[in-house]
């Protein structure tokens, strides 16, 4: 099953989805820059093989909800996502307010 409902950071509205699969769930927040998600993400493959893009993209670990993963440390950046202050460790929540629009 796939959801997706509106998640609002203070008065900035992002999208969240969430991908239920066998054994695991897929947890995404995402706004036209950029997005965060669990530890499905594969941010070296970001950094290395499609470097040439510049992809706005942060990873949290052990998270099984979108409120948990709101509420997670960044775990590996993009180096694109240094641009915009994130800093591995930083609140989630706090990242994706740098990327508001």
């Amino acid at each position: 099953m796939i959801d997706v409902k509106p998640i609002r950071i203070e008065d900035n509205l992002f999208v969240g989805i969430t991908v239920q699969l066998p054994h695991t769930t897929l947890l995404v927040i995402a706004n036209d820059i950029g997005y965060v998600m669990c530890g499905a993400l594969d941010v070296d493959l970001l950094n290395e093989k499609l470097q040439d893009r510049p992809i706005i993209a942060g990873r949290a670990v052990g998270v099984k909800t979108l409120d948990d993963l709101l509420h997670a440390r960044l775990d590996k950046i993009t180096v694109k996502s240094e641009e915009y202050k994130w800093k591995v460790g930083m609140l989630v929540k706090d990242a994706l307010l740098q990327i508001a629009e």
